[in-house]
């Protein structure tokens, strides 16, 4: 179960008593505060809190930079203003706070963004669930032959059956030692800050996670992109639905000139234009190395 029962009944209070405030509102965000977006198969993500708006955004720039943005008519225009020229400060008028329920070999790769403030469910204080994350059989894939950090094609049939069936009794049988480990009332058993590190990195953690909009954006690029490992790209394609309907436009600006867009070195800006030309242009005269070259095309042909 992505939620305890203790969690329902608090979002249900929650959203049951909503209070007036003067601040700045987010019509679309109000409609996710609390609510759990399940992920995987235990997880969730949910909105706690948050601050800020595209109008807050906006506010900060025309505050900051005065009279140069008077040329920009609308809200939605400066924000694809500030974003096409990578002014990052008025983003960060907006932050958002987010309880995560995560696998924590996830939770290790999310937490190299340095740039949040994080509290996670403690195993020292409290016993962790007996959840675990096991992979939907078309995401058991083999290691990558092009890329030593990725999976390649899924596996199929009994060698998929055999690894699911590992991973299966291998958790169980870690948590079944973790909970015999931990004291009972007949024996003296082992301190919870030292039975948890038999646990597996597929079982579930919690955690706090807030972070201004610039930074978040910053993540979302990395880790909603198509070439992110599938557990944490789910989350960020969660966190995405939410930050769209948050701040719209914003949103719609970062899609155009950061998800969609592409960053080309001088190399490849020289390539371009000598194409334009009508030049045949070759990864051998382009001045790229072979990788280099890969990805550049990669970038056209997409």
């Amino acid at each position: 179960m992505p939620l305890s029962p203790e969690q329902l009944a608090e979002i249900e209070e929650l959203r049951a008593n909503p209070q007036p405030t003067l601040r700045a509102v987010s019509a679309g965000m109000e409609q996710h505060l609390y609510k759990p977006l399940e992920v995987l198969d235990h997880g969730f993500v949910r909105v706690i809190d948050y601050m800020g708006d595209d109008a807050a955004i906006c506010q900060a720039a025309r505050v900051s930079y005065g009279k140069g943005t008077k040329s920009v008519s609308n809200d939605e225009g400066l924000i694809r203003y500030l974003m096409r020229h990578w002014h990052s400060t008025p983003f960060e008028m907006c932050e958002i706070k987010l309880h995560v329920k995560l696998p924590v070999f996830v939770a290790r790769q999310w937490i190299r963004h340095r740039t949040a403030n994080v509290n996670e469910y403690s195993a020292r204080y409290s016993i962790l669930d007996r959840e675990f994350y096991i992979p939907e059989p078309q995401h058991i894939a083999a290691q990558s032959v092009v890329n030593n950090q990725g999976r390649g094609e899924a596996l199929t049939g009994e060698e998929a059956a055999r690894v699911l069936e590992i991973l299966k009794s291998d958790a169980a049988r870690c948590y079944d030692h973790y909970e015999e480990m931990i004291s009972q009332e007949d024996q003296q058993g082992l301190a919870r800050e030292l039975a948890r590190m038999n646990l597996p990195a597929n079982i579930y953690t919690q955690w706090y996670w807030k972070v201004d909009l610039h930074n978040l954006f910053h993540f979302l690029r990395l880790r909603a992109d198509a070439h992110a490992q599938y557990e944490i790209r789910v989350y960020a394609d969660a966190i995405c639905n939410v930050v769209a309907d948050w701040v719209p436009f914003a949103f719609k600006a970062f899609e155009d000139y950061r998800m969609g867009g592409a960053t080309l070195s001088t190399k490849a800006l020289d390539c371009v234009r000598r194409m334009l030309k009508g030049e045949d242009v070759s990864q051998e005269n382009s001045g790229m190395s072979k990788g280099e070259w890969r990805e550049f095309m990669g970038i056209l042909e997409n």
